[in-house]
């Protein structure tokens, strides 16, 4: 047993030296990433809400009846309001949820997979008062549709 081992490890050893002398495995240079380049920046880190519709190629997207958002006109706590989008165009690859007020406008964004609805719901924090654009990738390009939702922050409804 030990016969056998000792005779593999001896012709991969021979082999190794056998390539090495005739060049057919070189050292080359392993670098890591310059960490100094700067990193691009998630959609999720820009302040503006410019950057972030450009980051979204939505800088000139349709306006489109076809999608609902169903949002609170007041919310009396700008700290849970809740939003649902749907949408009846074709071919959905992801939808984006906007504040435009907010200090990041981008709040979400959701991958609509092939075969699944275009229907997407959840809470998002909202700093005041401001509109909320639901941004829809369709086959056929970019399109949104837009809400505003007052926000109360004493809670008092008015």
């Amino acid at each position: 047993m030990k016969r056998r081992k000792f005779l593999g490890n001896a012709l991969a050893l021979s082999a190794t030296g056998a390539a090495l002398s005739a060049g057919l495995v070189t050292p080359q240079w392993a670098m890591a990433a310059d960490a100094a380049a700067p990193a691009a920046a998630s959609p999720f880190d820009l302040k503006a809400l410019e950057e972030v519709l450009k980051s979204l190629n939505a800088t000139e997207a349709k306006a489109s009846d076809a999608i609902k958002i169903k949002a609170p006109e007041i919310a009396e706590n700008g700290a849970v309001v809740p939003v649902a989008v749907s949408t009846t165009l074709a071919g959905v690859t992801a939808i984006s949820l906007v504040v435009s007020n907010n200090p990041t406008p981008l709040a979400a964004t959701f991958t609509i997979l092939e075969g699944a609805s275009p229907d997407v719901s959840t809470r998002i924090k909202m700093a005041k008062t401001a509109e909320v654009m639901a941004i829809v990738q369709a086959a056929d390009g970019v399109h949104m549709a837009k809400q505003e939702v007052k926000v109360t922050l004493g809670g008092c409804g008015g």
